[in-house]
């Protein structure tokens, strides 16, 4: 260990650089796209980080060391990172030139399959730092929790969880809307942009816009029953709605009434997919009755008689993207089989609202 690393654990914390942080109201817009540092942790992350170890420093200052190693691995990873190109940097790469703008060009480009062959090495490289310092958050909430720690800080670290969560997620829209070709072209250009300054940085300001919606849509989900009754969702859509605010309630709004929208809402809202959303209603049909309930349900669809009960146990944000994984996945198939269902997911379609909202704002 060296001088530095060892006077640092005696602290009971590994600081990490100021330069390495960013907040909108310390630091302007172009100043965050001249830097090519990732951003290890965020102001906001910084001030919940130093609230949980002065905590652990009284409580378990052997587990306050162990989360110190974590935070300095991963300040360690990302200075490996930045060894690698900044993706705003023009290159000569023999009689080719790489810069942003073939960037954003060849992003552009669609094309089926895996895209990991085509991305950018720090891309790929930056994932992995996202999920490392997920973990990191995570355990530091899990420790917190069998620390009884007071419940305002426990909500903090849950917000960061899923704030962590979201910015992973966000690279799995960007990438879907890119190969959205209904989409206008300048919008996608700039989801390209956005792209590339979430790679560059590992944070981003759309997430953060979007993760106060998408926290109160994924917790209400989570305590949601279905009520299958008819499976047309309405009283689903009405309860989750109640306590959103005017964005989301604008979201709905305008696009409802867009097919695969509304076929993405009822996926989200149901927790099954299309494909055994249709199987529950053929069956409503062919019974000639109204309505079901969540047992029957679970029966028709071989699934355990309480698999639609709300989830209301311990908090694991890794469950919230499971589910969007895999209704990602069935809408990436439906897509490139050009199958009947939903071609993009919820989230995608919330994205695509906010952005060319912003758009239509100038």
């Amino acid at each position: 260990m060296t001088t530095h690393e060892d006077n640092s654990a005696q602290d009971g914390f590994t600081r990490v650089p100021l330069e390495e942080f960013y907040d909108e109201d310390e630091m302007s817009r172009t100043q965050k796209e001249n830097s090519t540092n990732i951003i290890v942790l965020t102001n906001t992350e910084q001030d919940l980080v130093n609230s949980v170890f002065e905590r652990l420093r009284t409580v378990s200052p052997e587990t306050l060391a162990v989360l110190a190693d974590r935070l300095a691995d991963l300040e360690k990873l990302t200075l490996n990172i930045a060894h690698f190109p900044s993706l705003k940097q023009t290159q000569e790469q023999g009689s080719a030139v790489r810069s942003m703008n073939t960037l954003v060009e060849a992003l552009l480009i669609r094309r089926e399959g895996d895209r990991t062959l085509h991305l950018p090495s720090k891309a790929i490289l930056g994932k992995g730092f996202s999920v490392a310092k997920f973990h990191t958050f995570a355990a530091m909430e899990k420790i917190a929790t069998s620390s009884n720690f007071p419940d305002a800080l426990l909500k903090r670290l849950r917000r960061a969880c899923l704030g962590i969560l979201f910015t992973i997620m966000a690279e799995d829209v960007y990438l879907s809307l890119l190969d959205n070709e209904t989409i206008a072209i300048s919008i996608r250009e700039k989801i390209a942009y956005e792209l590339i300054m979430l790679w560059e940085h590992r944070s981003d300001e759309k997430v953060i816009e979007m993760a106060p919606v998408l926290d109160a849509v994924w917790n209400a989900r989570r305590n949601l029953a279905p009520a299958f009754g008819t499976m047309v969702g309405t009283s689903e859509l009405l309860i989750l709605s109640m306590a959103m605010d005017d964005q989301w309630c604008r979201f709905i709004s305008s696009r409802m009434g867009n097919e695969d929208a509304a076929m993405a809402m009822e996926e989200f809202l149901f927790g099954i997919s299309w494909e055994e959303i249709q199987k529950v209603k053929q069956n409503i049909y062919d019974k000639k009755v109204s309505a079901i309930d969540s047992k029957e349900a679970a029966h028709i669809l071989g699934r355990p008689a309480d698999a639609f009960k709300p989830k209301t146990d311990v908090f694991e944000p890794r469950d919230f993207y499971l589910l969007y994984s895999v209704r990602r996945d069935n809408a990436r198939a439906r897509l490139r089989l050009n199958l009947p269902g939903p071609h993009y997911t919820l989230e995608d379609h919330y994205m695509r609202f906010i952005l060319e909202t912003q758009k239509e704002q100038g």
